[in-house]
């Protein structure tokens, strides 16, 4: 934009041409060389700074962009006729929102408009400013403010206003209107508008039925709004939703429209509320029995048409009569079967049904089920593609409905093949597909891949899981494109300890923008418990930077929104945003990444304390800790996409026991992950700031000065690690003096480990920071002898007994997948490594420091004591951590093709009639009798020859040393810290 000389910010246009230029093109190092002549011309130029400071943030130099942005706003408020130059202050906006400092550029439109007011330019780079800054009031927008009732009075005041001087010339101003009103419970005054003049500007009829029904029932006039509702059916015949407001309408039941909370609404899967009517029984089974009569109608005029609706609204209405007391499990029977006979082929016909067959007992199921069978075999149709259809739909089914885990383990094998089986014999159907298109039958290998882990699950034998892995790279070997087999590969490799080989996959979904935050659920719990913090820190990395990105920068689209006059779209935006800010996985992922930072530094406590200053010494993470407890978290995650067994991050069919089932149970457990999510969040807020006393309380523990650093004193440090101490030992369920109680107990073997729970790790940290506090403190006491040293011991006996009993209980990962190491891995990085930091604050302060000391006195034994302490804790701890390293390499060592040939073994048992590697073997006479291209194509016989058992069992064996190996390069860190540490001591 010009500026009111008509140059560019003061600046002849051909002059900044070529910076814009450079910087369009991202050759940020040219643009700044011609930035620095331009500002060699025009040194005191506000525009030319702010240029400049735009390259050198984008170069990534925040501080010195900072600076001139400054420098920049100086010059502007000494000169006011530059004031009125937009282009300069819509550039220093750019530069202050992308540094986070959106007040600033508030500040100088604000400014500038005060001294320009009737600059419309101005006002509007103003009214953007509010619109970036989410500042409601000042916009006079209210649906996402918190001004409550009076903000919604002054809303439609405003409108009221503006409609009789100007009136309404776009539908959007309308719907806000309406919605305005709606949300004060006006809707008499809303229907009013709606059939008014104002009402012709919503030019598609169905829209503005649908908002008069709605606005009908909600005021209580069901008739009417069933009217409505009959209009839209009959103009809409397969829109479901205004179906179940229909029969809403008819039964006086308002539950689909109250099924809100904190205004958004609550999609529940697969599930329809209602409540039960208040109706007499006859007015109930006249209004039921006119709603069949008028869904019946359009199944006669859609007979040959694709319209699910009329036919589930049979359905719905049979389940309603179920639930308001009739015993009509006929008529639910008869039309579930008559919509398989319709639809049955769909991909989608199990999750329409499901709801319904709920209501049906085991036995009337397997009723069902058998009926479906019977039909299978005399289909009604010869398509080969909707046959096809009918079997997948009644191998779902049979998953559905749960009885699977209830047929012995052959016919469970067999239950599996046949699925393979008819996966390869119906392969010619797709031949001639695009690589990229779904192949016909593509789901039955991931419902084959799900049986089998059910089989690993009730026998606990490895060899189911390397079936369904081999069953799913079988096909990612004819068609790569199936995300649901990556997925799926994702969790199984998880599984194995092959994480790098899992986390390949999961890089080739191609996660990106907002799926970073619905499908990195996947692979985030797996990687924050791995030692494979290259790959976490970049996983870490991307997600954040994309929710930052888009925190940024979304108020941008908030004010595209309002540039296109979209008001629906703006409360749509805001309210994404603040949904993405409340995300549970973002509050973790903030956490963690702060963590794992200071646990790669934990063998060098000077660059420890480099983060921790960077971290403002944890201080932050206190205050989210503080906050976490009034935040309603949002979970974002796409779990349709998970594998039932492992339907949460937090949880893991898997791992067992196992509970008889063969699908994911609809339960929703949204508040009890809320809260544990919470809990973790709090807990691990604490530790940055926990860790940085626990090295401060060491320290001064073997200090004389009272001083550490000059920053904190000693009581400070002994107190606050206290109250932080409580903190964690009540989110693990404890006071401080019952955990105290636990942690003594557990180390001396007078209480079970039980007592720590699945918190192991946790009470273990707990452990390690009671020691450094107690090193200061002093306040456990214990007769006859030094507390200090004996809870040192104590911590000491601890990470030894874990750490030990975790490495040997694990023989071979491929052996014991997963097991125990993610647990080991954790108890390494994290309580050893803050022990350590411990040892090394310690070892810092005890050596000599050119001043003589006086010797003799308790004193000096004291110190004496705990110097031979520290010299045994290191000892203790580098003999575990060398025993840790010593069993990966063990692992490492073992030759390849000996462990290649032990994961081939499950699968090639000869000679028996059951057990793992029936389907695999079922594919390996697939492979070998592929000659016919005539039949298959030509495309899939090659993409055949490349599935390759042994070069898949070699990718496990990589996957897991890779992963072992990473562990290892950490544990000789931490041994080559604590023998430099030993060194030490021996100067003390």
């Amino acid at each position: 934009m010009a500026s009111k000389f008509g140059l560019a910010g003061g600046i002849p246009e051909r002059r900044v041409r070529q910076i814009w230029e450079a910087i369009d093109s991202r050759q940020f190092k040219n643009a700044l060389k011609l930035s620095s002549v331009l500002l060699s011309k025009y040194p005191n130029s506000p525009y030319a700074l702010a240029l400049k400071a735009l390259i050198l943030e984008r170069m990534g130099k925040s501080d010195e962009a900072l600076s001139i942005c400054l420098n920049a706003k100086e010059l502007l408020y000494k000169n006011e006729s530059l004031l009125m130059d937009d282009l300069t202050l819509s550039t220093l906006q750019i530069v202050f929102q992308r540094l986070d400092h959106l007040d600033l550029a508030t500040g100088c439109y604000e400014y500038a408009s005060g001294k320009f007011p009737n600059n419309l330019e101005l006002m509007m780079g103003l009214f953007n400013c509010y619109v970036r800054e989410y500042s409601f009031v000042k916009q006079q927008q209210v649906f996402c403010g918190n001004g409550g009732e009076k903000l919604l009075l002054l809303a439609e005041g405003l409108l009221k206003k503006h409609v009789a001087s100007h009136s309404l010339h776009e539908p959007e101003a309308l719907i806000v209107y309406i919605s305005i009103l709606e949300q004060q419970a006006k809707y008499g005054d809303a229907l009013e508008i709606l059939s008014g003049k104002l009402g012709s500007l919503l030019m598609i009829e169905v829209d503005k039925l649908r908002i008069q029904g709605r606005l009908l029932a909600k005021s209580g006039d069901y008739a009417a709004g069933a009217n409505i509702y009959q209009k839209i059916l009959e103009l809409c015949p397969d829109d479901w939703e205004c179906f179940l407001h229909y029969l809403g309408c008819l039964l006086e039941d308002d539950s689909s429209w109250s099924n809100r909370v904190n205004g958004e609404l609550v999609h529940l899967p697969n599930f329809v509320d209602c409540t039960v009517s208040h109706l007499t029984d006859e007015v109930l089974n006249c209004r039921l029995s006119n709603a069949s009569a008028f869904v019946q109608k359009f199944q006669v005029d859609a007979s040959n048409c694709f319209i699910r609706g009329p036919h589930l609204a049979i359905l719905e209405i049979q389940r309603r009569r179920h639930l308001y007391g009739k015993k009509n499990y006929d008529e639910i029977m008869e039309a579930l079967i008559q919509y398989f006979f319709k639809f049955g082929h769909l991909a989608c016909f199990t999750s329409d049904v499901e709801l319904f067959l709920q209501v049906l007992c085991p036995d009337q199921k397997m009723e069902f089920l058998e009926k479906l069978m019977k039909s299978t075999t005399h289909p009604l149709t010869t398509i080969p593609t909707k046959v096809l259809g009918l079997s997948i739909t009644v191998f779902k089914i049979q998953q559905l409905i749960g009885n699977i885990d209830k047929l012995p383990v052959v016919e469970h094998e067999a239950f599996a093949a046949q699925m393979v089986e008819m996966y390869w014999k119906n392969l010619p159907l797709s031949k001639d597909l695009d690589p990229q298109e779904s192949m016909h039958g593509e789901e039955l290998l991931s419902m084959t891949c799900n049986v089998l882990v059910q089989l690993y699950w009730r026998t606990r034998h490895l060899g189911y899981i390397m079936d369904a892995i081999m069953v799913l790279e079988f096909g990612l070997a004819i068609r790569q494109y199936v995300w649901q087999y990556k997925i799926l590969l994702v969790h199984l490799y998880s599984h194995l300890g092959a994480l790098s080989l899992a986390y390949e996959w999961y890089k080739s979904l191609d996660v990106k923008n907002i799926l970073m935050e619905t499908v990195s659920h996947h692979i985030l719990p797996h990687m924050l418990q791995s030692p494979l913090w290259v790959d976490l820190s970049n996983l870490l990395k991307d997600y954040l930077r994309f929710m930052d990105d888009h925190f940024r920068e979304s108020a941008d689209l908030t004010f595209l929104a309002y540039r296109h006059r979209n008001y629906s779209k703006v409360i749509e935006f805001v309210q994404f945003k603040e949904r993405l800010q409340r995300s549970n996985q973002y509050l973790v992922a903030r956490v963690e990444a702060s963590i794992l930072q200071l646990k790669q530094k934990t063998d060098n406590i000077e660059e420890e304390e480099g983060i921790l200053e960077s971290l403002n010494c944890g201080i932050h993470f206190v205050e989210l800790s503080n906050e976490i407890r009034s935040k309603n978290l949002t979970f974002n995650e796409d779990f349709q996409s998970r594998p039932w067994w492992t339907p949460f991050p937090e949880k893991n069919y898997l791992l067992g026991p196992f509970e008889g089932i063969s699908y994911c149970p609809k339960e929703n457990m949204t508040e009890e992950r809320e809260e544990n999510v919470r809990r973790v969040i709090e807990r691990k807020s604490l530790l940055p700031r926990m860790i940085y006393l626990t090295i401060q309380s060491a320290s001064v523990s073997l200090k004389e000065n009272a001083e550490v650093n000059g920053s904190v004193s000693e009581p400070k440090i002994s107190s606050e690690l206290k109250f932080l101490l409580e903190r964690y030992a009540k989110l693990l369920g404890s006071s401080l003096t019952d955990a105290i109680e636990v942690v003594m107990g557990v180390s001396t073997g007078l209480k079970s480990s039980e007592a720590f729970g699945s918190d192991m790790v946790d009470w273990l940290n707990f452990a390690v920071f009671l020691n450094a506090w107690n090193l200061n403190s002093h306040e456990l006491s214990q007769p006859g002898g030094d507390q200090c040293v004996h809870i040192w011991h104590n911590v000491d006996a601890l990470l030894y007994k874990y750490i030990s009993e975790k490495t040997r209980s694990m023989e071979s990962l491929i052996c014991t997948p997963r097991g125990h190491l993610p647990t080991l891995v954790q108890l390494v990085t994290e309580p050893l490594a803050w022990h350590g930091l411990v040892l090394q604050s310690c070892v810092r302060s005890s050596l000599p420091s050119g001043k003589k000391k006086k010797k003799g006195g308790p004193s000096e034994h004291s110190t004496s004591l705990l110097c031979n302490t520290i010299r045994d804790s290191i000892d203790s701890s580098r003999d575990i951590v060398e025993e840790v390293a010593k069993w990966i390499t063990d692992q490492i060592k073992r030759p390849e093709d000996e462990v290649v040939e032990i994961i081939l073994s499950y699968l090639r048992k000869t000679g028996q009639g059951e057990g793992p590697g029936q389907v695999f073997q079922l594919l390996e006479s697939f492979t070998s009798s592929v000659v016919d291209e005539v039949e298959l194509g030509s495309r899939i016989p090659q993409a055949v020859k490349l599935w390759s058992p042994v070069d898949v069992a070699r990718k496990i064996v990589t996957g897991s040393s890779t992963v072992l190996s990473e562990f290892l390069r950490i544990c000789e860190l931490k041994i080559k810290s604590l023998r430099a540490l030993k060194q030490q001591m021996a100067q003390v």
